[in-house]
């Protein structure tokens, strides 16, 4: 059926001597005007009867089921991300210290675990519970805002999971995007006031700027990145032989390997130097030469991105031009003293480094391209990514002194830059629709998340810990809930670990009169909308034809008399609830009966009518425009869950061949970390068995190096002695004791994992207080006491 025609005469509804109460009233809609669509459908969704199945509301169901699918893979990618960020981590870690075959197989449990499947939640009882303790965590931010600030960096991550990809998942969902935005602002509140000094705001490493960076990565922000930057990130990659390094080191080393190339291996015949320091190779004439006309072309290429990014303003996501709004807010209250350039430069610190450039350096992670870049482009990249960083930052060229030659860079777009980051911040405010939302919500009771078992046990377990600080007081509704739920569950096995639908709803009916108090709603207003969206999908289901629809003025109660008779059962029903609506508004004085629809006065439900109907015209194109936009980001999201499902495939293969490959005397093997070799013979994985303790001295500890210093009083030494036992492969408890005492001085628990990741991090001791521990040399000691025995 079409959609009918949008309508441009103002009818004349209500009769000449229209009191001034009423006009008062009329006056007062202006304020409460409220989209059919963002509206009356959600409060109407009760009835299941209101929808319309012209051209216009078929377009945006299937708007609102792509939304949704890519709210669901998102949360997919998120987790397969993870998944494959640990593995390979692990993998590496593991190969490149030659550990033994039973650690392997851990790895490869990981692996093999099943994913999760749809099931139903073991406790029915329980299950409203967790329906209204989840209802409260996602209609009052506050509290996971505070579990945000308590969390520490080991917890975040599936603690992120749950509020990005679940309790907010929706990530098109007008009230959900709110609330998370709600929450953020109250954690960069918090940060603010927490942090001591200006130039370390929102760039530490800390579980805040984890979360900004995860928000960053949800499906808005995604569907941004590829528009604006796969076309200029694909044009680079495809030029793999360009090359601009403009290091003069690195360009001073290339020149080195070339003349020597050309010399045949000969370094004798080479005329330049092998090894010189970067000040002379900024000197060197022909290093000069084969830069400059590098400056130039990476001047080009960085200002194409900078204008791409610029000219981008318009389609950049609203949650994020929001964030970058409570930066320059928050910064200007506290710093009041602050110049625009440092303000600037804090927004610029979210949008370019936690947003923007990670995509440039590793475009193959955020779904622009196929495949990792060649070196050549991917250290263009990297260069242009420093540039923008430079640009929307104070320029730091103390690490890397040659990036100042692209200081031209700078001076010709500080300005434009600055102004920028300034236009992101000018967005509106969502506070009275997002107060609109919520008692929507609390009205309709029709809301569920798909949510995982361990996502509710984990929540609740987090919960538990921080009860002190989350909810101290006992009788607020959080403490309620979760007193009534008792202790939380212990984690379940993955394979048991099944995705439920877990209904929202709130007990406590009392926040809907507050809100309704609060918003100063009143049942004129709710009577006023319902009425409103009624006759607007009456209009929409009548024939575009039909005399009701065309004729100039519109007659409401013609409309409504042509749906009461019509033949459609359905279309009878909403007529008749129209009639009632409208007699309804006549007793409150909105709206007066004239059989010809005469008066002198603007009728305001007519007005509304015809804005609505107005507005729905020209809604079908931009509905198209935007199902064809998330068509492609769903397509490319769902390309990269096949690349990632690829990624676990090949470290299963690889782990498959490194057990083959260790029965052999030497194995070369090779990986993406490196040609490495390993012994062993082929032997079933023993089962789990503990070991120890076995006890050291003090001195036999110093000399092997595995300590370094040793805290205590130089003839105590001797009565001290460790005791060292490995439980489970791969994991050691280390106790340090003194003769004569019965319990020991201290107890350490150590994972290999965690020495490895010391190791890859540069962490080369841990003080214990007592004594520091060489910790690449300890984990030699641990690997050659526990490898060969049984």
């Amino acid at each position: 059926m079409a959609a009918s025609p949008a309508l441009s005469h103002t009818a004349a509804f209500l009769d000449a001597g229209r009191s001034s109460k009423r006009s008062s009233m009329a006056t007062s809609r202006q304020s409460k005007r409220y989209s059919v669509t963002a509206l009356y459908v959600t409060m109407a969704a009760a009835e299941h009867d209101v929808d319309v199945d012209d051209a216009l509301s078929r377009l945006q169901r299937r708007l609102r089921d792509l939304k949704a699918q890519i709210s669901s893979q998102s949360k997919r990618n998120f987790l397969l991300e993870r998944d494959v960020r640990y593995l390979d981590s692990r993998i590496a870690l593991l190969i490149q210290n030659k550990i033994a075959s039973e650690e392997q197989g851990e790895v490869t449990n990981h692996l093999e675990e099943p994913e999760i499947r749809e099931g139903t939640f073991p406790d029915h009882d329980k299950l409203d519970l967790y329906g209204n303790l989840f209802f409260i965590l996602q209609s009052e931010p506050r509290h996971i805002a505070t579990l945000c600030r308590l969390l520490s960096m080991s917890e975040m991550d599936s603690f992120l999971q749950t509020v990005m990809f679940t309790i907010y998942g929706n990530q098109y969902e007008q009230r959900e995007e709110h609330l998370l935005l709600s929450m953020f602002q109250s954690v960069l509140s918090t940060q603010f006031e927490s942090t001591t000094e200006f130039s370390s705001l929102l760039r530490a490493n800390t579980p805040v700027s984890r979360m900004m960076t995860t928000y960053t990565r949800r499906g808005p922000g995604q569907g941004y990145l590829k528009s604006v930057l796969a076309k200029k990130v694909s044009s680079l990659i495809d030029n793999d032989d360009l090359d601009l390094e403009v290091n003069p080191l690195k360009v001073y080393e290339n020149l080195y390997r070339n003349e020597l190339k050309k010399m045949s291996g000969n370094p004798t015949a080479v005329r330049i130097a092998r090894a010189v320091s970067a000040e002379i190779a900024a000197e060197n004439q022909q290093v000069k030469a084969i830069i400059q006309p590098r400056l130039a072309r990476l001047l080009t290429i960085a200002n194409s991105f900078l204008n791409e990014i610029i000219g981008s303003l318009e389609t950049v996501p609203y949650g994020i031009r929001w964030i970058c709004k409570q930066i320059r807010s928050f910064t200007r209250r506290k710093y009041p003293g602050t110049d625009d350039a440092a303000v600037c430069s804090l927004i610029g610190a979210f949008f370019f480094l936690r947003f923007i450039n990670p995509a440039v350096v590793t475009p193959q992670s955020y779904m622009l391209v196929d495949g990792t870049p060649a070196e050549n482009p991917r250290r263009i990249l990297t260069l242009i990514a420093k540039m923008l960083q430079n640009l929307a930052n104070k320029p730091m060229y103390s690490k890397e002194p040659y990036m100042a030659s692209l200081s031209a860079f700078i001076e010709g777009n500080k300005a434009r830059m600055n102004q920028f980051l300034n236009d992101l911040c000018e967005v509106p405010d969502f506070y009275e629709t997002l107060e609109m939302d919520q008692y929507i919500a609390l009205s309709k009771k029709e809301l569920s998340l798909s949510i995982t078992i361990n996502e509710i046990y984990s929540m609740h377990g987090i919960l538990e810990k921080y009860a002190q600080v989350v909810y101290p007081d006992s009788a607020s509704h959080l403490s309620v809930i979760l007193n009534e739920l008792g202790p939380a569950s212990a984690i379940l096995p993955r394979a048991e670990n099944y995705i439920i639908d877990l209904p929202l709803f709130s007990r406590f009916d009392s926040a809907v009169e507050h809100l309704g108090a609060s918003l100063d709603i009143t049942q004129s207003d709710v009577t006023f909308m319902e009425a409103k969206g009624l006759l607007v999908h009456i209009l929409r289901s009548l024939p575009a034809n039909h005399p009701s629809v065309t004729s100039q003025p519109l007659n409401l109660y013609k409309i409504v008399e042509a749906a009461a008779t019509h033949k459609d059962g359905m279309l009878v029903k909403k007529g008749i609830r129209a009639a009632t609506l409208l007699a309804e508004l006549e007793d409150l004085g909105l709206l007066s009966y004239s059989g010809d629809s005469s008066g002198s006065d603007s009728n305001p439900l007519l007005d509304e009518i015809e804005e609505e109907i107005a507005q729905l015209g020209s809604l079908r194109e931009k509905v198209l425009d935007e199902l064809r936009s998330l068509e492609s980001v769903y397509n490319t999201i769902r390309d990269h869950n096949d690349y990632l499902r690829g990624q676990l495939e090949t470290y299963k293969s690889y782990l498959s061949n490194v057990r083959i490959q260790s029965g052999l005397k030497k194995s070369a093997i090779s990986d993406r970390v490196g040609l490495v070799s390993l012994e062993g013979k082929m032997h079933k994985q023993p089962k789990s068995q503990f070991l120890g303790p076995y006890k050291f001295s003090q001195q036999v500890l110093q000399k092997e190096g595995a300590i370094t210093v040793c805290n205590v009083p130089e003839k105590r030494i001797p009565n001290l002695y460790f005791n060292i036992a490995s439980p489970t492969p791969g994991t050691f408890v280390i106790s340090l004791h003194y003769k004569g005492r019965s319990r020991g001085l201290l107890e350490l628990n150590l994972n290999l994992d965690d020495l490895l990741e010391m190791l890859k991090n540069d962490v080369e001791v841990l003080d214990l207080e007592y004594v520091i521990v060489n910790v690449p040399m300890m984990l030699d000691f641990l690997q050659r006491q526990f490898s060969g025995r049984k």
